[in-house]
């Protein structure tokens, strides 16, 4: 088998179909996720907190001399991260909740006995009322 031919055989394999369609479909997912969160989300936790940003929180090591720029801990930065990673890990908590909810199905009703476990039950009910010898 030829090299060319072997690169089709695994091209269009289902499974790497699948998954590129996967990547695809995650990476769109992705965008309406964010959007989610900064468009709606975001702006009435904004407004319930104060419009507090921690990403200007720093502390400085060395001050800045000259062309030499100050050297800084961000840690501000990484609380935002932290906080905005809260945000988004809620939201797609809650829309999972949604998706699920929809999904879920209700079972369907058990299927009636069989003829033979009919019978086999109404010789187990006689085989009861029958008194003991």
């Amino acid at each position: 088998m030829g090299l060319l031919a072997e690169f089709r055989q695994f091209a269009v394999k289902g499974n790497v179909i699948d998954m590129a369609v996967g990547i695809v479909i995650g990476a769109a997912f992705g965008k309406v996720v964010s959007s989610f969160v900064s468009d709606v989300i975001t702006p009435p936790i904004g407004l319930a907190v104060g419009g507090v940003d921690f990403s200007g929180l720093k502390l400085t090591l060395k001050e800045a001399q000259g062309p030499a720029a100050a050297v800084t801990i961000k840690y501000g930065v990484f609380v935002q991260s932290i906080f905005d990673f809260v945000i988004v890990a809620s939201a797609l908590f809650a829309l999972v909740r949604v998706i699920n909810a929809l999904r879920r199905e209700t079972p369907p009703p058990p299927a009636p006995p069989s003829k033979q476990e009919e019978l086999l039950a109404e010789i187990r009910d006689a085989l009861k009322a029958r008194p003991a010898p």
